[in-house]
């Protein structure tokens, strides 16, 4: 395995719209098992940013963290989009069946991904988001593994 030295973008955005504005260009150009790990404060725009992938792939239906059912399936836009929310889990996924998303050739999103990084895929997107103001946010965003970093060549 090589070094653990992965590039890492900075982005900061003034506005939801900004936060949604660039997920739809992640999910422009997406591709299947796409696995992006969203982390950061309550109320940091991770639910915002899973909208904005929504939005690109067509998805009409409101999205909405899904704190209480863990896994939310999307299933009506180009893609599959499967949205996390691991908070509750407090780092035990025993059961709850979130690897087997990883390879169902759509989008999965995870927010609090950080508390079950154990279970991750080496290779995916973190997108950690600060808060800065009450509008701006800062996106720290780390590619892992070469399609990621491609990604993230093509988008930022």
């Amino acid at each position: 395995m090589k070094g653990d030295i992965n590039m890492e973008y900075k982005i900061t955005t003034h506005s939801e719209f900004d936060t949604i504005e660039i997920a739809q260009n992640f999910e422009s150009e997406k591709f299947p098992n796409m696995i992006i790990c969203l982390d950061g404060d309550l109320g940091s725009g991770k639910t915002v940013f899973a909208k904005g992938i929504a939005n690109g792939l067509g998805i009409k239906e409101p999205v909405t963290s899904p704190t209480f059912t863990v896994i939310k399936e999307y299933l009506e836009g180009e893609m599959p989009m499967y949205h996390m929310d691991v908070y509750r889990l407090d780092g035990n996924t025993e059961g709850v069946g979130i690897e087997e998303y990883f390879d169902k050739g759509g989008i999965v999103l995870i927010e609090w991904a950080a508390s079950i990084k154990s279970i991750l895929p080496e290779e995916r997107l973190d997108i950690k988001f600060k808060v800065l103001d009450e509008n701006k946010r800062l996106l720290i965003i780390t590619p892992h593994g070469q399609k990621y970093e491609e990604l993230c060549e093509a988008v930022l």
